[in-house]
């Protein structure tokens, strides 16, 4: 127990560079606290003293603002950042060495049964404001940019944002999106349909030019017989003058 304790201060000290010192840590960090209280509600979770341990959580999230459901499974050294406003569902699955920020929630999408929360793998980043919502995996060495609303599976190595989240890097390497049905957007399928329209338009527009064409053309040479005869009417004049 001392051991995983230690670890988690030493985590503390790897990814916050405002931890200055052992006591502080100990005392000022609330995302500490709270997995701390999880442990010894999980523990009663799966010793069937569920309302002990969920009486518990409450305690700890009263304290904390961070929300752990005592059932939820959380690997090591999970670092919570600031926390206020975290929300862990109760079957939700951390790995390893996973970082949160303020505001994250890792919740479900409905009232159904099982498995209803996301699992976030190893070494992941979630940004803080994020809603990561239903029965979806965060891969390995993923991501999350901050204020995202991620609905479907993020794969390894990658980088999402966006509401709803689309992935933007994968292995290091930019992706670029040039399908808008890829970002599954809500205004997605208006702005598909906005420029249908306006691609139809500019093939009726150019249809009309081409058919105004000929007629254009015969207004240019009426204009151009009309500047001669104006030119040669006036020649007339100052002949007539002289």
């Amino acid at each position: 127990m001392f051991d995983r304790i230690r670890e988690d201060i030493r985590t503390v000290f790897e990814r916050d560079p405002a931890a200055h010192s052992w006591l502080a840590v100990v005392t000022c960090y609330p995302g500490l606290w709270a997995v701390w209280f999880h442990r010894a509600a999980h523990r009663l979770w799966k010793a069937h003293f569920r309302l002990i341990a969920r009486i518990l959580s409450q305690k700890a999230r009263f304290l904390t603002g961070i929300e752990i459901h005592p059932a939820a499974t959380i690997g090591r050294r999970l670092f919570i950042d600031h926390g206020m406003g975290v929300v862990i569902g109760e079957t939700a699955v951390i790995g390893n060495d996973v970082t949160l920020y303020q505001g994250v929630t890792l919740g479900g999408t409905g009232k159904g049964h099982g498995k209803r929360h996301p699992t976030i793998c190893n070494n992941v980043f979630i940004g803080n404001n994020t809603n990561v919502l239903g029965n979806i995996s965060i891969g390995a060495n993923s991501r999350i940019g901050a204020g995202s609303v991620v609905l479907t599976d993020v794969p390894p190595n990658s980088t999402a944002v966006g509401v709803p989240a689309h992935i933007v890097y994968r292995n290091g390497e930019r992706i670029l999106i040039t399908d808008p049905h890829e970002i599954k957007d809500p205004l997605s399928d208006a702005l598909i349909a906005l420029s249908g329209r306006m691609d139809h338009l500019e093939a009726k527009l150019g249809s009309v030019a081409r058919q105004a064409e000929p007629f254009a053309a015969e207004e240019a040479d009426r204009t151009a017989y009309r500047k001669e005869l104006d030119l040669l009417s006036e020649y007339v004049s100052m002949g007539e003058g002289i």
